[in-house]
């Protein structure tokens, strides 16, 4: 049996850096990704497009683990970041974008939004019970990443 959890997220960060060097950072996947906790393997399908496989969270027979594809599109002149989710790949079904704009020579605001749908494998029952851990282990995941974000510069 399983369930889906849909997750949406939104953040807004000041990044010390310039538009060019923020910009070059979060469309540059496997940098970007490095500094997002709990990865266990980022895999690069070609085209832009990668695979991520969280690290297991829980115990045997209950740890969950997350897998998805997306792929991802840069537009530096439009100051966005877009990606798209693989259909069939994995669990997860992902899907985002960044936006940019620069604050002056040193400084980039960014904004992050991320929709989410998890398919897990356990009981129906468990969805009210399991649903705000699943969201609220991927909102702790966002802020570390954005605040690892902003130790990178």
């Amino acid at each position: 049996m399983a369930i889906t959890v849909s997750i949406e997220l939104n953040r807004e960060i000041e990044l010390p850096a310039g538009y060019d060097e923020a910009f070059e950072l979060l469309a540059d996947v496997p940098k970007s990704v490095s500094h997002f906790p709990k990865v266990h393997k980022l895999e690069d399908m070609g085209n832009n497009t990668y695979r991520w496989v969280m690290e297991k969270v829980g115990v045997d027979k209950h740890a969950i683990q997350t897998e998805y594809a997306c792929k991802y599109f840069p537009d530096k002149e439009k100051g966005k970041i877009t990606w798209e989710p693989v259909k069939g790949e994995g669990n997860g079904v992902v899907s985002g974008y960044w936006t940019l704009k620069a604050k002056g020579d040193n400084a980039t605001e960014v904004k992050f939004h991320t929709s989410a749908d998890l398919t897990v494998q356990l009981p129906s029952f468990l969805k009210l019970a399991i649903s705000p851990v699943i969201k609220h282990e991927f909102n702790s995941l966002v802020d570390t990443y954005m605040n690892n974000l902003k130790k990178a510069f």
